[in-house]
């Protein structure tokens, strides 16, 4: 006990005691089994998209397609797109530029998607809600009304994520308070607090998208997607609303595991509540893929 000696900070006491051995350091690697499950699920939600937006194209003139604003669809699509490609940057060994990416580049993703989503409904909303004049006036107005949302509901994303960067922006670091004899290199966001105002932001845009959906649920619409939007938007706040007790609960590398899980379930929430129906009627339901189907549908909406 005289000639006790502390170790440094990446230096841990071996079991006699009588050195100090180099802290092993732990990180979520490609090597492990859960990041090897993540990027195939990354890897196979990412390749049905681009399958789906391939028959959204192909098919962009008919009539499911054309519903709802097929450039937000397109839109929609692209964004969860690059979203289940998002994991990509949470998984591996954490640098300067990835920490300072990750939670950026996934916010403003899920924010453009969000965006584009509330703007499809508002569209819906306000189209079988107001008199509208003419057709080339209505036509007008849901073109700058979906733009204006989607730009805007982008924008307040972007400005958080700027001055998250400009005065506090997210770093490596080795954590040696987490678990006992061992370094966890993790990136520190920098304020927790941005953190989650940007969480909060999306939040934000799933109620209110879940709300006007909700509202419009029960339009007389035959390719209405406003009841596919309500349970998308009710998948993608469970999913969220879980996230922050979860999140708080884990360490070291478990946090990351459990935020690349929520980004991926939620983007698959969307995906498949929007536009999985929109698919099973294009191949497998053609005839409904009409004017006429449209007609019959809507006399049944009616009914």
């Amino acid at each position: 006990m005289e000639k006790c000696m502390k170790c440094q900070e990446d230096q841990w006491s071996n079991e006699m005691r009588d050195t100090c051995i180099p802290r092993p350091v732990e990180f979520l690697s490609y090597r492990e089994g859960l990041a090897v499950s993540f990027l195939v699920f990354s890897l196979f939600f990412c390749f049905l998209t681009n399958i789906v937006l391939a028959i959204c194209i192909m098919y962009r003139d008919t009539a499911i397609v054309k519903a709802n604003n097929r450039n937000l669809s397109f839109i929609l699509l692209l964004s969860l797109n690059f979203s289940f490609l998002c994991p990509l940057l949470f998984i591996g060994r954490p640098t300067n530029m990835s920490c300072l990416l990750r939670q950026v580049v996934f916010g403003n993703i899920f924010t453009l998607a969000l965006s584009s989503i509330l703007a499809k409904t508002i569209t819906v909303l306000l189209a079988f809600n107001t008199i509208k004049p003419n057709r080339r006036m209505s036509s007008l107005l849901g073109r700058y009304l979906s733009t204006s949302f989607l730009i805007f509901g982008s924008f307040g994303q972007s400005v958080i994520s700027i001055f998250w960067l400009l005065f506090s922006p997210p770093f490596p670091e080795y954590n040696t308070q987490v678990e006992v004899g061992k370094m966890i290199l993790q990136c520190n966001e920098g304020s927790v607090t941005t953190f989650y105002i940007l969480i909060g932001y999306m939040g934000s845009l799933a109620t209110i998208s879940f709300v006007v959906a909700f509202l419009a649920r029960k339009l007389p619409d035959a390719f209405n997607e406003a009841q596919y939007i309500t349970f998308s938007m009710l998948v993608f706040c469970s999913v969220w609303i879980s996230f922050i007790p979860a999140y708080l609960s884990t360490k070291g590398k478990y946090m990351v595991a459990v935020e690349v899980f929520s980004i991926l379930a939620s983007s698959a929430g969307l995906l498949g509540c929007i536009f999985i129906p929109k698919c099973y009627i294009i191949l497998m339901r053609p005839e409904l893929n009409t004017k006429t189907g449209v007609m019959i549908r809507r006399t049944l909406s009616k009914q």
